[in-house]
């Protein structure tokens, strides 16, 4: 019972981290309709500039961990948001009036082209940081004890607080009216005076924001990166954002506590080496019997 129990504290953990991946997919198709296959490398590029970051505070001497986590935490999120914005003006604007397939294209396009900047960059080394966060509490004792780190607590709050700023920012700021009135009808709201091309930059960015964020965690997680974690996590962020309906910002996180749960349980229970087969499984599955995910609602073509 007691591996039961850190097995799920540990799911949860992870689910967290993918949930904050899947909203940046569910907003951007939430809004133009499309998915953005470059998502995975902008969560990667969030996790090597908070390595740097880290690096470089510790030449500086910056050596209080509150203080610290809070710096790179801003200066992730400030040049993620950059590289969010950038895909978006690059890869998407232009084409945005094409043919469905051309962003697509394009999104994978800048997807490759990000990973191997990435690689040219950094090398195609792994890159390792010294744990920051540590410590914990024993839930309870025994042959197995269960134990949450400050890592994960910090994590899990880190993450509440993101989803329900945010949820606020779309409920009941101009910019959430915003978005919600492009998702529904672009052309109208352009006429009704919504920037159009802004409200959909912005909401590049806040994805990419929320992209570095979960790039910072995984760094402080798991301790180790490399050019290609972006593509492995975007696949099951992308899983999580479907499983939860994806359009759906609540399904987007549930989704990836759901893909987290499956991947922590699957590799106590059965082999580690087929973790990432279930997760494609997963969507596999409900893609054949629930295409619109748990809180998704089914497109009706307007004729």
């Amino acid at each position: 019972m007691n591996y039961l129990l850190q097995q799920l504290v540990n799911g949860v953990s992870l689910g967290a981290i993918y949930g904050l991946i899947a909203i940046g997919y569910t907003m951007v198709y939430g809004i133009i309709g499309m998915i953005n296959f470059a998502h995975g490398e902008i969560y990667m590029i969030g996790a090597f500039v908070s390595l740097i970051a880290f690096l470089a505070l510790g030449v500086a001497g910056v050596t209080y961990v509150p203080l610290a986590l809070l710096l790179v935490l801003v200066i992730a999120m400030i040049f993620t948001a950059v590289y969010g914005w950038a895909v978006e003006r690059i890869a998407y604007r232009p084409l945005r009036s094409s043919f469905r397939l051309a962003p697509l294209i394009s999104a994978i396009g800048m997807s490759i082209f990000l990973q191997n900047y990435v690689q040219l960059l950094q090398g195609a080394r792994v890159k390792a940081l010294q744990p920051v966060v540590e410590g914990g509490i024993t839930l309870a004792t025994g042959d197995f004890p269960v134990r949450v780190s400050f890592l994960q607590i910090f994590i899990l709050a880190i993450t509440f607080v993101l989803m329900a700023g945010f949820s606020y920012v779309i409920a009941a700021t101009p910019l959430g009216r915003a978005q919600r009135a492009v998702e529904q009808d672009a052309t109208m709201a352009a006429l009704l005076g919504v920037d159009v091309d802004r409200t959909i930059s912005l909401t590049f960015v806040i994805g990419a924001v929320l992209a570095a964020v979960a790039g910072m965690m995984v760094l402080l997680y798991y301790g180790v990166i490399d050019f290609y974690i972006g593509f492995e996590a975007g696949i099951k962020a992308f899983t999580a954002a479907v499983l939860g309906g994806i359009g759906s910002l609540a399904g987007a996180m549930l989704g990836g506590l759901l893909i987290g749960l499956i991947e922590a349980l699957w590799s106590g229970y059965a082999s580690v080496e087929y973790k990432d087969v279930m997760v494609f499984v997963v969507l596999i599955l409900v893609l054949i019997f629930r295409p619109s995910g748990l809180f998704g609602r089914p497109e009706v073509e307007k004729v």
